[in-house]
């Protein structure tokens, strides 16, 4: 066989392999949508070749019809007219696939306690980061460090925007209203005041901030004492991305609110929405979380959840 015929014979296997298993992951996630979704919930002690096996020994019956045996297979649908669900597979699988890779590459970066991370292990996660999201994540700029960047977080109240703001003006979906009323609004303001002068004045960005935001103890950071006015103009809204490294969620967050004080036990708060994002309403509200400086203003870069690349 010649080596022209050789490689043409490879690459129709692997034409036929891949249909395959583009086959496989759709019928995977029409049969096992909410174990998978689970698996993505509740991966903290996996990694991503374990969870591969996982998913291969819940369905037996979506191997390949020249692996399976006939027990196994599955019968034909009983009535041909039925049309089946449209699962977008491919975008499902591969943004498990991607969230199963980051929590791989952190799992053996990370103590094996929620304490402060050494100048070693920032540099690895960061990198880390970086390579995963696209953008330069780092734990220091200009000499600024927060006074730790892995942590429990916990969960804060809404934010005040506007003056006479209230929980019956903060959403704009009943949807949200009904997730997030019961949280309430803080008694005070966040860190830097109201977000905009009036209702009228609020921006879209406005919106997104409060939505958004996390509270760090920015009076805990290295040389804050000496130079408060300097760090509180670096930290106003200052962008970071918060990842939770058991199940691979990621959003971008900005800075709006100074504590938790270090006797309740947390090292950061996010919003409603920040915490239900990340899953992290574990009963305790709290479980940790790393969180990094976006390097630069992170201007082109949008508040909200982010997916790894």
């Amino acid at each position: 066989m010649s080596q022209k015929n050789y490689i043409s014979h490879y690459e129709h296997l692997k034409n036929k392999w891949s249909e395959r298993e583009q086959k496989l992951h759709q019928r995977l996630w029409q049969k096992h949508k909410d174990a998978l979704e689970w698996l993505t919930r509740n991966t903290a002690p996996f990694t991503a070749s374990a969870a591969s096996i996982v998913m291969l020994s819940i369905t037996p019956n979506l191997l390949p019809t020249s692996i399976a045996t006939p027990a196994a297979q599955v019968a034909p649908t009983k009535n041909p007219t039925t049309i089946p669900p449209i699962v977008p597979s491919n975008e499902q699988f591969g943004m498990l696939n991607k969230r199963m890779f980051l929590i791989n590459d952190l799992y053996n970066k990370l103590p094996s306690s929620v304490v402060p991370l050494t100048p070693e292990q920032e540099d690895r996660i960061t990198g880390i980061l970086s390579a995963r999201f696209g953008f330069s994540v780092v734990a220091d700029v200009n000499g600024i460090h927060l006074n730790q960047n892995y942590g429990y977080i916990g969960e804060e109240q809404h934010l005040a925007r506007y003056p006479g703001d209230s929980m019956s003006t903060m959403f704009t979906s009943e949807a949200d209203a009904q997730k997030y009323y019961g949280s309430g609004m803080a008694p005070g303001l966040g860190a830097w005041g109201y977000f905009a002068d009036s209702a009228a004045s609020m921006t879209s960005l406005d919106v997104q901030r409060e939505k958004w935001y996390i509270a760090v103890p920015t009076f805990l950071s290295p040389g804050y004492n000496e130079h408060v006015i300097v760090y509180n103009n670096f930290f106003k809204y200052r962008k970071m991305l918060v990842v939770n490294p058991q199940n691979g969620k990621a959003l971008v967050a900005d800075i709006a609110d100074s504590g938790p004080s270090p006797w309740t036990g947390k090292q950061l708060g996010g919003s409603p929405e920040v915490m239900s994002y990340l899953d992290r309403q574990d009963g305790a509200e709290k479980g940790p979380v790393l969180y990094f400086f976006i390097n630069g203003s992170g201007e082109n870069i949008p508040l909200g959840p982010i997916e790894v690349k």
